[in-house]
Formats: C-alpha cells, sequence, structure tokens
C-alpha cells in the first residue's frame, strides 16, 4: 500500500489529469500486487519440508559459499574479480549419491544481487537458483540455504546466474560419487575447470559489443576486409556475402586476456608413472569453444554432462561452454607431456602437464580463415553426416554420433513436436529464439510427464550451446540404432546453419525452468525462453509472477572533430529500442549545423521506424518534427527515409567499406527536397579501441583531418 499512497501524494496536485492519477495508481497497485504476490508465493514455498526432513536417512553435507569482491591477477594485471571464499573458482562441492547437500549462499557484494545455479543437477524448482524466476534473489549483506537431495553421480559445476558475474568468476566444480562403485578404478580424480578471462568489465565487453566496431575482432586477428579477401583469393565469396546480407562468420565474440585452467595459466596433474587419472574437464567459460588436445595419445572419453558413457577414444575434442567430459589419462613411464585447451577461434590456449621429464607439445588444431565461411558450412554438414569409415576432421564437432549411453534408458512411446529457431542480428547483436524477446514469446508450456521432442534450428553463423535446466534430454541421431543408448546431456552444441533434435520428459516437478544459450552475451541480451511445466491436466502451478531478466539498457556514443567538421552520435540501446542523438557541426563560426533527437524501434534486422525532432541551419533546413524508416539493402547498404513537418523529404544512402583491418571508409550520398544533395567520404585509420585517425570531405563543409573518439 506505501507505493499507491506515495503516488497519491505525488499526483495530487495534478488538477489537470485525472486519466494521469487513474494510470499512476494502477501501476502502483500493480507493482505493489506483483510484489506481495512474489513474496507470498517464495514465503510459503521455503515454508515447505526440507530435504533433510524429507528424507531422515540420508547423510547431509555442509558447505558454505561466500561470494564476495577480491584483488586477483588472473592474467597477469591486479584487477578486481568477484571470488566464491577468497578464490575462483570457488572450492570443488564434492558429494555422494543419496546424499542431502545443504549449501548456504552468502553474498558479500556491497551493491549487486547474488545467485547460484546448480548446473546439471535435478533439483527441486525453488532450488535451481535462477533469481525472481524460481528462487529468491539474494541480496547484498542477505544469504540463502540450498538444500535438496543427490539423486545422481558424475562431474557438474554451480555458477552465478545474476548478470555478468560468471564472466567475473563466480562459478566452481561439483563431483558426485556413484553410490555403488562404478567398474572404472583411479588412482587420482581432478576437475579443471576451463575458463576465459577479460580484465574488462563484462557490462563494458557488453556494450563494445553491441556498438558493432569489431574490436575484439581485430584483436584477435579474424577482421575481414576487402585486402584480406582478396590476398585470401576469396574476393568473389567476401562480396557475395555481403549482397546476401550475411554477417561476417566468426567463432567468438570477445578478445581474451588469458584462457585459464582452475584460475591459473598452467596446470599439473597429479599422478606416479602407470597410475590412472580420471580428469573432470568443465568449461565454466562465458564464450569459448576449446579443442582438446593430448601430447602422449588420444583422448579416452567415459563420461559427458555427468552421465556414464561407453568408453571412446578420440584424437581431438570439441567442448561446448558449459559441457563436462570426464576423461582417463594413464601416467606415462617417462617425459611431461601436454593436455591443450585451445579457443576455438586459435586466439590462445591454455595447457595440463602430466608426467616428469623432457617436455611433449600437443598440437593445436589449424585456425579457421574467417574468410572460409563455405568451407566451414561443408565441414560442418559432413561432421554430422559423415561418409561410412571418414577420416576424423583436423576441427571436429562434438562427438555426439559417436557417444553411446553406458546403460539403458527409457524412451517415451509418445511425445509431441516443437521447433525454436535460434536467431539473431550480429550487427546490433541481440539474440532470440524465433526472433522474439523473451517476454514477446511467453512461456512455453508443458504438461506434467508430457515428452517433447524439440528441433533446435540454427539460422545464425555461430555455435550456440543450449543448456536445459532442471532436467536431461537425449540427442536424437537421424541414423540411431538404439534410442535407448542414446546420449543423455544437459547441454547440447547448435553448430552454424545446423540442426540438432533433443527429447526430454516433464518429469521433474512443475515450476518455470530455463532454456538458454550459455553463451553469456548472447544470454544477456535474450536468447532464452522459460519452459513451463504445469499439472497433467494443464492447470499452471503457482510461480513466480517475474521473468528472469539479465539485460540492462547500454549507452555508448561516438564523436569526430576534424579541421572543418564535428559530428557524431549517442545512442541508448534497450532490446529492440533505441533513443539517439546525432549532431553535425562545422567549425568555423557562422557554419551550419543541424541535431537529431529521435525514439527509433527495430521492426527485424533489416529495417526500423524512428520518430523525433530536427534542428537545422543547413541551407533550406528547419525545424520541426520527423519521423521515418531504415532498410538494410544488399552489401550491407543502409538506406534512411524521413519526412519532417516544414516539408523537408530526405533520403540518405550509407556504406562502410573494411579496406584493411585498421582502415574504414565511410560513405554517405543524401538528397533533401529542401536542403538539396550533399556527400561526404571519410577515411578512418584504427589506433586503439577508443581512438581512430579521421580525414576526409564533405561537400557540406569542405575537406578536413582530426580524431574520431570512441565513448
Amino acid at each position: 500500500m506505501s507505493n499507491v499512497k506515495k503516488n497519491r501524494d505525488v499526483t495530487s496536485n495534478v488538477k489537470s489529469s485525472g486519466m494521469g492519477l487513474i494510470l499512476l495508481l494502477a501501476t502502483g497497485a500493480v507493482a505493489s500486487a506483483c510484489e506481495l504476490c512474489r513474496t507470498a508465493y517464495f514465503t510459503a514455498m521455503e515454508n515447505a519440508p526440507r530435504a533433510s526432513e524429507l528424507h531422515p536417512q540420508a547423510k547431509v553435507v555442509v558447505y558454505t559459499l561466500d561470494i564476495a569482491e577480491t584483488g586477483l591477477s588472473p592474467a597477469g594485471q591486479p584487477v578486481t574479480a568477484m571470488t566464491i571464499n577468497g578464490g575462483s573458482p570457488g572450492p570443488v562441492l564434492r558429494f555422494r549419491e543419496g546424499d542431502v547437500a545443504r549449501i548456504t549462499v552468502r553474498n558479500r557484494l556491497a551493491t549487486e544481487d547474488a545467485s547460484i545455479h546448480w548446473h546439471g543437477l535435478l533439483v527441486p524448482n525453488l532450488e535451481d537458483g535462477v533469481p525472481m524466476l524460481a528462487t529468491p534473489r539474494i541480496a547484498p549483506g542477505q544469504s540463502r540455504v540450498f538444500e535438496f537431495l543427490i539423486r545422481q553421480h558424475g562431474t557438474y559445476w554451480y555458477h552465478s546466474h545474476s548478470g555478468r558475474q560468471l564472466q567475473r568468476g563466480v562459478y566452481g566444480a561439483i563431483v558426485i560419487e556413484p553410490r555403488t562403485p562404478t567398474a572404472i578404478k583411479t588412482d587420482h580424480d581432478e576437475a579443471i575447470l576451463l575458463a576465459d578471462w577479460t580484465n574488462e568489465d563484462p557490462n563494458e565487453v557488453m556494450r563494445t559489443i553491441q556498438r558493432g566496431t569489431d574490436w575484439y575482432a581485430f584483436r584477435r586477428g579474424v577482421t575481414q576486409s576487402i585486402a584480406g579477401a582478396w590476398q585470401a583469393g576469396k574476393l568473389t565469396e567476401y562480396f557475395d556475402r555481403e549482397k546476401a546480407l550475411v554477417p561476417a562468420m566468426d567463432l567468438s565474440d570477445v578478445a581474451y586476456d588469458a584462457f585459464l585452467m582452475n584460475g591459473q595459466r598452467s596446470w599439473k596433474l597429479r599422478g606416479k608413472p602407470g597410475e590412472l587419472t580420471r580428469v573432470r574437464f568443465v568449461n565454466a567459460s562465458a564464450a569459448t569453444y576449446y579443442y582438446l588436445d593430448s601430447a602422449h595419445d588420444s583422448l579416452q572419453i567415459v563420461s559427458v554432462d555427468g552421465q556414464d558413457v561407453v568408453p571412446l577414444l578420440q584424437k581431438r575434442l570439441l567442448i561446448g561452454p558449459a559441457e563436462t567430459y570426464d576423461l582417463l589419462i594413464r601416467i606415462p613411464a617417462d617425459g611431461s607431456w601436454e593436455l591443450r585447451a585451445t579457443a576455438q577461434d586459435g586466439s590462445g590456449s591454455v595447457s595440463a602437464w602430466f608426467g616428469e621429464g623432457d617436455k611433449h607439445a600437443a598440437t593445436s588444431p589449424p585456425r579457421q580463415s574467417p574468410y572460409g565461411m563455405a568451407e566451414y558450412l561443408t565441414s560442418i554438414l559432413d561432421a554430422l553426416d559423415p561418409e561410412p569409415g571418414a577420416k576424423e576432421s583436423e576441427r571436429p564437432l562434438s562427438p555426439y554420433n559417436q557417444l553411446r549411453a553406458a546403460q539403458a534408458h527409457a524412451v517415451p512411446a509418445t511425445h509431441r513436436e516443437l521447433t525454436l529457431k535460434l536467431t539473431g542480428d550480429m550487427i546490433r547483436y541481440q539474440w532470440n529464439f524465433d526472433g522474439l524477446s523473451p517476454e514477446e514469446a511467453g512461456p512455453i508450456k508443458v504438461k506434467a510427464g508430457e515428452a517433447i521432442r524439440l528441433r533446435l534450428v540454427n539460422n545464425t553463423m555461430m555455435h550456440h550451446p543450449i543448456h536445459f535446466h532442471g532436467h536431461f534430454f537425449r540427442l536424437i541421431n537421424p541414423d540411431e540404432k538404439d534410442p535407448a543408448t542414446a546420449p543423455r546431456k544437459h547441454t547440447v552444441d547448435v553448430p552454424p546453419m545446423s540442426v540438432r533434435t533433443i527429447e526430454f520428459t516433464a518429469d521433474e516437478g512443475p515450476g518455470d525452468w530455463l532454456l538458454h544459450c550459455h553463451l553469456l552475451y548472447h544470454h544477456t541480451s535474450g536468447m532464452m525462453r522459460v519452459v513451463r511445466v504445469t499439472g497433467a491436466d494443464g492447470a499452471e502451478p503457482p510461480h513466480a509472477p517475474a521473468l528472469h531478466s539479465m539485460g540492462t539498457p547500454l549507452a555508448w556514443g561516438q564523436a569526430t572533430f576534424t579541421t572543418t567538421r564535428a559530428y557524431g552520435f549517442a545512442t541508448v540501446q534497450e532490446g529492440l529500442n533505441n533513443f539517439n542523438i546525432t549532431w553535425d557541426d562545422g567549425m568555423h563560426a557562422g557554419d551550419m549545423r543541424e541535431r537529431e533527437f529521435t525514439y527509433q524501434r527495430y521492426l527485424s534486422t533489416r529495417a526500423s521506424v524512428f520518430a523525433g525532432y530536427r534542428t537545422s541551419t543547413m541551407m533550406g533546413g528547419n525545424d520541426g518534427l520527423m519521423a521515418g524508416a531504415t532498410f538494410r539493402l544488399p552489401y550491407f547498404i543502409d538506406l534512411r527515409v524521413s519526412q519532417q513537418s516544414g516539408g523537408e523529404t530526405r533520403a540518405e544512402l550509407m556504406k562502410m567499406l573494411q579496406v584493411t583491418d585498421r582502415l574504414s571508409l565511410d560513405l554517405s550520398l543524401r538528397y533533401g527536397r529542401n536542403t538539396g544533395t550533399s556527400s561526404s567520404f571519410n577515411a578512418n585509420w584504427l589506433l586503439t579501441k577508443e581512438l581512430s585517425l579521421t580525414a576526409g570531405y564533405s561537400s557540406d563543409f569542405g575537406s578536413g583531418a582530426g580524431l574520431t573518439i570512441r565513448f
């Protein structure tokens, strides 16, 4: 009621707008009602019997995890990281199947909420750890006790599901021993968490990606340019791609300062000659796929995503973010041998070493040419449908076709089929399913006990590791001979322009379960969907009326100052909306100037509409309201048309040409009904992330040279 009273106080003096008062009252009342409903929901759920009460004979294993900020140097430069119990990664949580886990998570952060998701564990919906969707948020200074029965064995992990805290270091491994020992006896057991590290704040990383400067591509040496395409003999393919409006293929979004194993630049495996070590690899990276290579022998895979599989030998293994693979390594009689994890884009690697003596280095896969889009897609299709006896690729996909479950599992007799398209806009860096935000799409409703076969159709030029909370699914391979031994997973890599099919049964309890891309920057820009498990009769369970949202509005801009002209823009982007300011001023007294203030709404990757206000002292210009639209034409030529009050009708064509990795050209041609025809040509030489040298010509202001600043 306090929010309603506050709204009444604010609007009590507004005599001229009874409707405004009603709307404000309604808004406050709805907000209060939602908060009360949410609080009541979580209070009722928290007061239900705990796992230790429901399973009094089980051993209770207790941990406390403190999330805080600590000074670390993962890449050699002191930075403030987020840590668990003072380190990153956090401690390895060890259990035995049948235990009850009781884990207290304490938020020691000054201003941010905290959360922990138990990745791959079968837990009640309330314990899943997705803040506000399934679990109460943990505010600064507060704590929450998670309690659940351990119903499985294998290798899993935990991580923050708040903002971009995973990138800052909030993650750790979970190792669960089977209730009955397996036939595999090892001398050592080690968990290794792979991670990518940037010294930049993750919010700044997201801002850099969204503003589309390709700075990270430049740092990684994969900028696509006309000169580079010509040197690679791919100039025709380059322009064919631009004609088809296909963005440049990329294997990663971010340029990282370091790749880590257990927070270190190098790791040493335990073991004496002849001993057998189980190495539990967890890809805890925010955005990086890795190829695993051993200098000593083929990789022996015995478990995937915590699920035992028939042992499989693999020369080279691709492991996606959020996946886990257990490998067996026999320590050799002599020599120190490298087990190398190479970033899929070839931008770096990190290694573990086993054995003693002379060092033997592993071999990384050849780097993918940034101009080899056609060849890469062909290799993906070949890997998805290999010829009998085909040679293993030097850059293989995940070995899903070769994996078989060690124990047969139940296969539903019937199922319902659904399709989700993996979509996105590489230019604006907006990712989603079916072209819709989670808010627009709403939940996917599934009845308790219902089997769903879900086709994941990737219409983008990037890999996507899709993770489903609280459930395992089986992979459906087109030529599978025994569906009961298809591999069971919780995360699946969906390669570019390909399809993966998964099948799950909604038998893990009612509630809202998250399905999302585990590339952190894709997830936080909207590539997620809620799966709502209802009653068997379709009745919806009581659930917290909030959608898990990790995206935040971001602002950036660019200003160019030359000897004759100052121009630029600033924008705030949130979802499909932008709020823009542009300016174009002469540098001398009496020169013309123009400003625009607009709201822009994107309708698709190729079209948007906008409306706002323009003020202009250009010859024939005027001040007034305006509206218009933008269209992306073949070859990434942008067309902008507008109509302004006072009669100014405009059409403008704009094109950026990437000549080399540092040199780009901005071309513009504009026609105005009152202001006439104008054109500009500017050359930009990239210096740093924030700065470029600029020189060019404008028909309105003449020739000039200066500096472009990005902020």
